[in-house]
């Protein structure tokens, strides 16, 4: 894909200067910017879920890229690992006796049937399209356990599961193969009727990779190489949405079946405690509005002056409207984490806390650190003065900054991408995404190609700077929720087994 000359340089110095560090107040802990709910109040939530008015439910699967990383050390043949896949080879919901033999097997042989087309092909395909689990009664790709997780957390009034898939475009025939393979018989078991649409990331949100010269990298081609910009670029993709309340979970965070029960629940008491969160913000907005409203419509005056006269100061200063902003300024501070800076007047005290209010909404889903790697929930303050509930990753933080790696050091708990989002307005209206950015979030990533090293450029993370200017709740989820599949030999762990 062809860039303008402009482009590419603005992106090399972005590479070349790097992002400005965040300032974190603190991690984000139990009691402070995490709640941890207890059993009553999580079976409210669900209670919540099950009454609660929503324009339509759909779980939204980054799925897109290959699964080259799960394989690194394969391709490496590092003996410790080949070593381990061959000695446990049968453990592997893949393993079929007629393309691997019968035991013992051969660790350098079986990587390569693992990884070549005259094998399992398994060096080129993406995640989705592999098989993680195995049943008495089938063996199960990642997409298809999305499948079962789907109808029994996100089905709709009309029995619709729907489910956005990010994949890249070489890939669909694969996953429209994996899926025709169950989509009927799982339709007849569970009672729903699966609604999957495929979403591409846009070609022209890829970057520019800077080699160790740190000039733009040239293939052995000879051209200049541009690579996909992260997950960050998929806000586009969460954008095309339609429905209002979406669940986002990554394609390789499944577990087999017998965990489904307690990852269901979890993701119930999420979208209730983002609907109950909504609804409690939408009623705040509303009674701002009829502030607004009573003050331009004021029957003491005429027509011509309601519509030539601005706001009157004094109605904002009233006792009962300043009741309501230090409620509203409480419920932020103390559920959002959310402090504002101070306005100059009443009025602008008001039109300050509705802006606030008025955005997209996020509950993640945090779990206990237990040194899995991932970004974490902090607190960051912005130069106003204000703070928010924040995701970060592990090169956003300043390691040569005592107080970012003390909040560091501090935290207790890490991000699953687990989330919940609701993506429409108190009127209904979608939310325009990319005005919720925060394009200093991105940052700078060590990556190879072609067996040299290069540093490739990321947008601002879906869940990260992507989602910076969301409102934004933690609540701690049980970490029998969190079964990622980031190395082949992790489908060798209980959960997926």
């Amino acid at each position: 894909m062809t860039r303008d000359k402009k482009t590419i340089e603005a992106q090399v110095e972005t590479i070349r200067k790097g992002f400005p560090w965040l300032e974190i107040q603190s991690g984000a802990t139990p009691g402070n910017g995490i709640e941890v709910l207890d059993e009553k109040t999580a079976d409210e939530a669900v209670a919540y879920l099950d009454k609660a008015e929503v324009r339509g439910k759909a779980k939204f699967v980054p799925a897109s890229g290959a699964a080259s990383r799960m394989f690194k050390a394969v391709f490496a043949k590092d003996p410790e690992t080949i070593g381990r896949i061959a000695a446990n080879l049968d453990k592997f919901a893949f393993y079929d006796p007629a393309v691997f033999g019968k035991g013992p097997f051969d660790p350098e042989k079986t990587a390569g049937l693992i990884l070549g087309e005259d094998g399992l092909g398994y060096g080129d395909k993406p995640k989705g399209v592999l098989k993680f689990h195995r049943y008495a009664d089938e063996v199960r790709t990642a997409i298809a356990e999305h499948l079962v997780e789907g109808q029994e957390y996100m089905r709709n009034a009309d029995g619709s599961v729907n489910m956005v898939v990010t994949i890249s475009p070489e890939h669909k025939p694969l996953f429209e193969k994996a899926i025709a393979e169950v989509k009927p018989r799982y339709e007849k078991k569970y009672g729903v009727r699966y609604d999957i649409r495929f979403t591409f990331q846009d070609k022209s949100t890829d970057t520019v990779a800077v080699g160790a010269d740190g000039r733009p990298f040239i293939t052995d081609q000879g051209d200049i190489l541009f690579r996909p910009a992260g997950h960050g670029a998929l806000i586009r993709n969460l954008q095309e949405v339609d429905e209002e309340l979406v669940s986002i979970k990554n394609i390789d965070n499944v577990a087999c079946e017998r965990l489904l029960p307690v990852c269901a629940r979890n993701k119930k008491i999420l979208m209730g405690r983002a609907l109950q969160l909504r609804d409690r913000i939408f009623g705040y907005i509303y009674a701002l509005d009829q502030i607004e409203s009573s003050a331009v419509h004021n029957p003491a005056m005429s027509n011509v002056l309601q519509a030539y006269m601005p706001l009157q100061e004094d109605v904002y200063a009233s006792p009962e409207v300043q009741d309501l902003c230090n409620e509203i300024e409480g419920f932020l501070r103390d559920t959002l984490c959310i402090t504002m800076p101070p306005a100059k007047d009443c009025r602008s005290r008001a039109e300050a806390l509705r802006s606030k209010l008025d955005r997209p909404i996020r509950v993640c889903g945090m779990v206990r650190n237990e040194g899995e790697p991932g970004g974490g929930p902090f607190i960051i303050k912005a130069s106003d003065g204000s703070t928010s509930l924040q995701i970060l990753e592990s090169v956003q933080i300043d390691r040569s900054n005592p107080s970012a790696v003390k909040a560091l050091n501090g935290s207790t708990h890490f991000n699953p991408v687990d989330l919940i989002c609701c993506l429409r307005d108190y009127k209904g209206a979608k939310f325009n995404l990319e005005e919720h950015v925060d394009p200093q979030t991105g940052f700078i990533s060590s990556k190879s190609y072609q067996g040299r090293e290069l540093k490739a450029l990321e947008l601002p993370g879906l869940w990260n700077g992507a989602m910076s200017d969301w409102n934004t709740l933690f609540v701690e989820v049980p970490v029998e929720t969190f079964n990622p599949v980031k190395v082949v030999t992790d489908l060798l762990r209980p959960a997926h087994q």
